[in-house]
């Protein structure tokens, strides 16, 4: 038994000693989150994320309907959206809207192009609402 103590103790030792290594990341992390962006290359401090994959969505209106007039859509079936003909289309960068756009042809290929862009305040007031929505 005094065996099996002393490896519970070590074991205890190992786990204290992970935890302070642990607590020094995260204050190096929060310090170092805290420091002002380097001045010398700001294109490499970008860098790293120049690859991460954003769902970009366009949305040309919505619509609400019951289940039962659900079941009635069938080919050629008309949906009518909110939306009036001609407003501008909704962009959305993973959820969130940023942009405003019109429909454009490019290439026999649709397109959007950009019309307005969602400034900083608005963005963050449509978060207010979809949390508290």
């Amino acid at each position: 038994m005094a065996d099996n103590d002393k490896d519970v103790e070590q074991n205890l030792e190992d786990v204290a000693k992970a935890a302070g290594e642990v607590a020094e990341a995260a204050a190096e992390a929060a310090a170092t989150a805290a420091a002002p962006p380097a001045k010398k290359n700001p294109s490499r401090a970008l860098e790293f994320i120049l690859d991460v994959p954003l769902q970009v969505t366009v949305e040309v209106g919505r619509s609400r309907m019951t289940i039962h007039d659900l079941l009635q859509l069938g080919q050629g079936s008309v949906v009518e959206l909110e939306k009036l003909a001609g407003e501008p289309l909704d962009i959305y960068i993973n959820g969130k809207a940023v942009a405003r756009g019109e429909a454009v042809i490019v290439n026999e290929k649709f397109g959007v192009r950009l019309t307005d862009i969602i400034a900083p305040e608005e963005r963050i007031q449509g978060l207010d609402q979809v949390a508290v929505g």
